[in-house]
């Protein structure tokens, strides 16, 4: 048997016994430690089933990049992200792939925030064939997701190192962590790995270019690095395409005009209006729903689908004007003097 196929054979062998949980890419030599994971906001869950997986550091030809954090539907109901980290093998660094499962196992005990504090997950749970999301951790639309519930968690966020070992994070595997090791994993899904793919050719996600301050560093899904809800560093969202990707709609402060009575036919002006345009961004996330179904059985190509999403954006942005000029309106209306009634009389 030639020296050529000897050392394939060698590596499959070797690849049997490494760890179903670990998933380690071992390519050249990395001796560099990669960047702090920088500060970020995350932006909102775009619907029901999707999950966070948090941003971090890659290592492609030019060095470490950037990958944006983003949302992205579980592949299977009960399943949870185990997000990737780097750990030191002894003479270099060694990346670690994440992968989905039933339960969360290792990450490299690395605080990527949202849930993902070191060990385990808290950011949401799965109950009866649903996600729910722990709204103290998570940035979740409520008029769009009702499926939550809000539970404290007290850990430190000041701490950004993003490796295990070497100078980095000392944890552990737990026991439920090891045997977390052994259950069925899925591999990252297609859309992560095309985010990932759009990420190592983003030149100005690249650290040699950002010096560890990327200017995406989340999106509301996987590789959205130029419209919709990609977050910068300073945490601003370009304009969302769709309603359920919004903010939650402002509401103006209760009315406080010393007439009690006054007030409380403001508060339900004020009330009436905030119903009838969540209506309004329910009907049209209902609309665009249908047309993406549509697009869908008509397997409509790549431009297609963009001339679709830009029509949806000036939708989305059009409702949005209509809303707060709306608002506007009714609190001039509100804030001006009351009329005063004048006593009948005869014409001088």
């Amino acid at each position: 048997m030639g020296s050529r196929f000897i050392r394939p054979f060698l590596l499959a062998i070797a690849m049997l016994f490494l760890s179903s949980a670990s998933f380690a890419q071992i390519g050249v030599a990395i001796t560099i430690a990669p960047p702090e994971l920088p500060v970020y906001e995350q932006p909102v869950c775009p619907g029901d089933g999707y999950i966070w997986t948090p941003g971090y550091w890659a290592w492609g030809d030019d060095g470490y990049y950037w990958v944006p954090g983003t949302w992205v539907e579980a592949p299977e109901v009960g399943f949870f992200w185990t997000p990737g980290y780097w750990g030191w093998g002894g003479s270099s660094f060694v990346w670690y792939d994440g992968y989905w499962g039933p339960t969360v196992g290792f990450y490299g005990g690395i605080n990527y925030g949202f849930g993902y504090f070191g060990h385990g997950y808290e950011g949401g749970r799965w109950d009866h064939g649903h996600f729910f999301y722990n709204r103290a951790v998570n940035n979740v639309n409520v008029s769009v997701i009702h499926n939550v519930y809000e539970s404290r968690v007290d850990v430190r966020n000041d701490v950004h190192v993003s490796y295990n070992g070497h100078g980095g994070i000392n944890d552990r595997p737990t026991t439920q962590e090891e045997a977390a090791a052994h259950e069925r994993h899925i591999a990252p899904v297609a859309a992560q790995v095309q985010h990932v793919n759009a990420a190592r050719s983003n030149p100005a996600l690249r650290a040699s270019d950002n010096h560890g301050r990327p200017p995406i560093t989340a999106t509301a899904r996987p590789g959205e690095f130029n419209n919709r809800g990609a977050e910068n560093a300073a945490g601003h969202a370009n304009p969302a395409i769709h309603p359920k990707e919004l903010p939650p709609a402002s509401r103006p402060a209760a009315p406080n005009t010393g007439d009690a009575k006054l007030d409380q036919r403001y508060q339900q002006q004020q009330d009436k209006l905030a119903a009838q345009q969540d209506k309004e961004r329910q009907k049209l996330q209902q609309q665009q729903d249908k047309e993406h179904q549509q697009l869908a059985k008509q397997k409509a190509n790549d431009q297609k689908t963009q001339q679709v999403e830009q029509r949806h954006q000036q939708q989305t942005q059009q409702l949005v004007q209509k809303h707060t000029q709306q608002q506007q309106n009714l609190q001039q209306r509100q804030q001006a003097p009351a009329p005063h009634a004048s006593s009948p009389g005869k014409p001088k």
